[in-house]
């Protein structure tokens, strides 16, 4: 349960880069009061095609990192990193660890066409995670998996509305979108930045699935926490680390509603300072 031992306590919140904040906005609103670190590791962005020891290993120090600041649950807010190293961090990590897994089961649940497009990085679309959810959930259905190479570099770069940012949906969507599919997975935590350009070019008549919402149940869920049913702006405060430029995350996040946002180097094998109160 939400003890009042751990109710100050963070909760940790990790990506490959700045596409996990599409989740750590629907736990933000639902779990308003709740301190929240998050980790963008865009040093290191994409993992899409990364090697599985690297995407492990890494996931394992800034799990590490997260854990020494007293988080006392970890979200997974990346595809790759749950499909990839999820078992390895329960194993060594004694709090809750909500992981992410394309939304291939509601995506079954609401198709009238038969037909569902399922956006992800390779190493998703590759992994035994969606071959068992496609088995699964898709024996009546057509699952249409599209890796779709680039599209993270793009969303890192901030290049929403870029030529070749449409180029490049052009090229993913057509032909799921053609083939006759009327539901799209966002199968990456980076996908539903992108969500406008998307659905202009999928069209009215397509539905969008990603599963931050059902990640934020989840973890309120496993806390004990009291879920929020009406949205709520405020929240208990929150830190940024990144890998990458401080400074382009500033940019990042201000570009994306933040005022003034707590953005600090993450830093590498060392102890991290205390995360202040208030």
């Amino acid at each position: 349960m939400h003890s009042s031992l751990n109710f100050r306590a963070p909760i940790g919140v990790f990506d490959s880069g700045v596409g996990g904040l599409s989740v750590l906005r629907s736990l933000r609103l639902r779990l308003p009061g709740e301190r929240f670190i998050y980790v963008a590791d865009s040093g290191n962005a994409p993992y899409g095609d990364r090697d599985h020891r690297f995407v492990e290993t890494r996931a394992v120090d800034i799990a590490g990192f997260m854990w020494r600041c007293h988080s006392k649950a970890l979200v997974l807010a990346c595809n790759t990193v749950s499909v990839v190293a999820a078992r390895a961090l329960r194993t060594r990590f004694p709090v809750p660890i909500v992981a992410m897994e394309p939304a291939i089961k509601p995506a079954a649940l609401v198709t009238t066409s038969k037909k569902v497009l399922v956006l992800a990085t390779a190493t998703t679309i590759a992994s035994h995670a969606v071959e068992r959810l496609c088995r699964l959930y898709g024996s009546d259905v057509q699952m249409i998996l599209q890796p779709c190479p680039g599209l993270v570099e793009q969303v890192e770069t901030g290049a929403f509305n870029d030529t070749a940012t449409t180029v490049l949906l052009e090229r993913y969507l057509r032909p799921g979108l053609d083939a006759g599919a009327d539901t799209i997975v966002l199968g990456c935590t980076h996908y539903p930045l992108l969500r406008d350009q998307i659905a202009h070019i999928a069209g009215p008549h397509v539905t969008l699935i990603e599963p931050s919402e059902a990640v934020a149940r989840q973890l309120a869920h496993v806390l004990g926490i009291p879920l929020q049913t009406t949205l709520a702006a405020a929240d208990g405060g929150t830190v940024f680390y990144t890998s990458g430029s401080v400074t382009v995350m500033q940019r990042f996040l201000g570009s994306m509603g933040e005022t003034h946002p707590d953005v600090r180097a993450l830093p590498e094998l060392c102890e991290p300072p205390p995360l202040a109160d208030g």
